[in-house]
């Protein structure tokens, strides 16, 4: 079976650091940050979990609080007691725009005892995090990151997400049609080329498409291409050389495609992108 998530990480990366191991008493407020979600590991004790006037969030196990991106949010524990924590941002390469971060809620809570398979990570994050070995940081930055694809698995695979691109990836049949789009953009890829990676007609395939994923491949494809040109203005490549990778005839086809997504043009968004930092 072809690797959901292996493209989809090899072209927007996600690094973590770690800025809190131990406890958090009374209350902790933490404000958005741009382009970066967290992820939070209660360990122990009780907290109540605020999202602005939404009732509170009240976590009472070992549990995991993943925010995709960022959330104003605020924890409250007993002021003398307090909850033990182990917390980390999460940057996602292009922000709200990258992938798996656009395709998951604002907020997501999982008690560890519903996510086993992550328990061998989840072992070595804590232990890593109670020693002073050098090397900590880095350690607890990678074992973070290697938590979050494990988490994204875990949500696949016991079916927590019911549409977008998760869901597609999570589908028996279509999974294989997004792997090959995600793998070679530059292809042409008619509706009937990927209802047969998808081993199903090319109406069913079509139907179940746009049910699940919520949109059509075609414009599936255009929006997964735009990402890869937004990705290549960031890092500075000359347009034509952006063009050939992701499957437009020239730079005249790209900023036409790159309009009518964005409704910039690129030149103008690569000036706003770099504006925000």
């Amino acid at each position: 079976m072809a690797d959901r998530l292996a493209a989809l990480f090899a072209h927007f990366a996600v690094r973590a650091e770690t800025f809190q191991a131990g406890p958090l008493c009374g209350v902790n407020s933490l404000e958005p940050q741009a382009g970066r979600g967290q992820l939070h590991l209660v360990r122990e004790g009780g907290v109540e979990v605020h999202h602005g006037a939404a009732e509170p969030l009240r976590i009472g196990e070992p549990s995991l609080l993943l925010y995709p991106r960022p959330l104003a949010h605020r924890f409250v524990t007993e002021a003398g007691q307090g909850a033990q924590f182990l917390c980390a941002h999460m940057a996602f390469e292009g922000g709200a725009s990258h992938p798996i971060a656009a395709a998951l809620p604002d907020w997501i809570c999982l008690p560890l005892a519903a996510v086993p398979s992550c328990e061998p990570v989840l072992a070595l994050l804590f232990a890593e995090a109670q020693a002073e070995h050098c090397g900590r940081q880095l350690m607890l930055d990678r074992l973070f990151e290697v938590l979050l694809i494990w988490v994204v698995r875990e949500l696949m695979a016991q079916g927590r997400v019911d549409s977008g691109m998760l869901a597609g990836l999570a589908h028996p049949r279509l999974r294989g049609a997004l792997v090959a789009l995600h793998e070679a953009p530059q292809r042409d890829w008619p509706l009937e080329a990927l209802a047969e990676a998808a081993g199903m007609s090319r109406t069913v395939f079509a139907n179940t498409f746009r049910d699940v994923v919520g949109c059509t491949p075609g414009a599936y494809l255009q929006r997964w291409r735009i990402g890869l040109v937004q990705k290549g203005l960031r890092q500075g490549r000359a347009l034509k050389h952006i063009a050939a990778d992701v499957g437009y005839g020239g730079e005249a086809a790209l900023s036409r495609a790159f309009r009518a997504h964005t409704g910039q043009s690129p030149r103008e968004w690569r000036k706003a992108a770099l504006a925000v930092g």
